[in-house]
């Protein structure tokens, strides 16, 4: 037992919100804005946007005190924000 059990910053909760970020953001922005996919992924693309942005910018407060890499939190939150964009203006085009 030569090793430390105390956690380290890579070991933190923290670390994992950008990888989930740029996945949700990736099948948010995939599933706005590729035309064969509209119809079968809509339900979760509603969802799946705004949770890469809130989970993105999480990372992106926690990566800049050092826990988690900076950029996969910033592309996450940006695709969240392409696949909520195109969703919101799905709906505005069928509003009123």
């Amino acid at each position: 037992m030569s090793e430390s059990t105390v956690s380290g910053r890579s070991d933190s909760p923290a670390v994992a919100l950008g990888p989930t970020a740029l996945v949700l953001g990736v099948f948010s922005a995939v599933g706005t804005w590729v035309p064969a996919l509209v119809l079968i992924t809509f339900p979760w693309t509603i969802i799946t946007g705004p949770l890469a942005i809130a989970l993105g910018a999480m990372g992106v407060h926690h990566a800049r005190r050092g826990a988690g890499r900076l950029w996969i939190a910033i592309v996450g939150t940006a695709l969240g924000v392409i696949g909520f964009g195109g969703i919101t203006a799905l709906f505005w085009s069928f509003g009123g």
